[in-house]
């Protein structure tokens, strides 16, 4: 799933680009992936100007000067491919072949076409993707956005409130916390991973376990691997390719994820991969040991 580094690459990539176009087309090629009926879509969006593009965890807001916001939730597969009017072409999301071949495909659920020819492709193999139409005034009060924590590079991310949600779920793993969107938004899979190694934390350890000390090392760590995913361009699986037309590359310098039989950067002991949480985890059995129970 495309986390807050990668939603961030695609809403400046994007931000440059179609922010002032009007939208004069919504094509839905799958009801499920547009939660908005045609009236509304009518009134709210189509004839309406992009006026700025903002972020919220792993939410993509796109601002209409409408008074509506259209909402885009890649989820695990989900893709943007924006295709100029000279055919030139920038996409960010799930990497697959349909990045680069010609659109729509089977992989598309949503089109947006723009006053200067360009067209904003939504595509989304598995479905588990949306884009919803709603006022401004409702947007914080989304049943998504209204439960998201603090975002990780922002003042309102602080080390008390951190710690206090730490306190709530004493027996939770400390990973799945920071995974809940409520503890600290757009932090998934990857980054937890990274920040857990970084802060020298097994990612199964009880979240009543750690000691203060951890715990500081886990807030800073969030806050320094979130930035460098963000000074990357996200991250680059195969052909990975974000709204600016680059290539994302925080996984070539990854300390852990997707590393398993790789040496630790830190110790030089061999990276395993297990599971914590549901999730397939990466750790460094040296600097990362699980405290024994009591």
């Amino acid at each position: 799933m495309p986390e807050l580094p990668e939603v961030e690459t695609i809403r400046v990539g994007l931000q440059s680009k179609i922010v002032g176009l009007r939208i004069t087309n919504i094509e839905v090629l799958e009801p499920r992936s547009f939660q908005a009926s045609a009236d509304l879509a009518d009134t709210g969006a189509i004839g309406a100007r992009v006026a700025k593009l903002k972020r919220r965890g792993k939410v993509l807001i796109m601002e209409l000067d409408s008074g509506y916001s259209l909402l885009l939730h890649l989820k695990m597969t989900g893709q943007m491919v924006l295709v100029g009017p000279k055919g030139e072409r920038s996409a960010g999301g799930h990497p697959t072949k349909s990045m680069a071949d010609d659109l729509p495909d089977r992989s598309t659920k949503v089109i947006f076409r723009f006053d200067d020819g360009s067209t904003l492709y939504f595509n989304d193999q598995r479905i588990f993707g949306w884009i919803k139409l709603v006022p401004q005034g409702e947007v914080l009060r989304d049943t998504l956005i209204a439960r998201l924590g603090p975002e990780p590079l922002t003042e309102e991310f602080e080390l008390p409130g951190f710690a206090a949600v730490l306190t709530r779920r004493p027996k939770s793993p400390i990973k799945a916390v920071i995974l809940d969107q409520s503890t600290v938004a757009g932090v998934g899979n990857i980054y937890a991973d990274e920040s857990l190694h970084l802060a020298k934390i097994h990612p199964a350890t009880p979240a009543g376990k750690l000691t203060t000390a951890q715990v500081k090392r886990l807030y800073e760590a969030i806050r320094t691997i979130i930035g460098l995913g963000v000074e990357h361009g996200g991250t680059s699986f195969t052909n990975y390719v974000n709204a600016l037309g680059g290539v994302g590359d925080y996984l070539h310098s990854a300390r852990v994820f997707r590393r398993q039989g790789l040496t630790c950067p830190v110790c030089g002991t061999v990276i395993i991969k297990t599971r914590v949480a549901g999730r397939g985890t990466h750790l460094c059995p040296t600097c990362q040991k699980l405290p024994k129970a009591s």
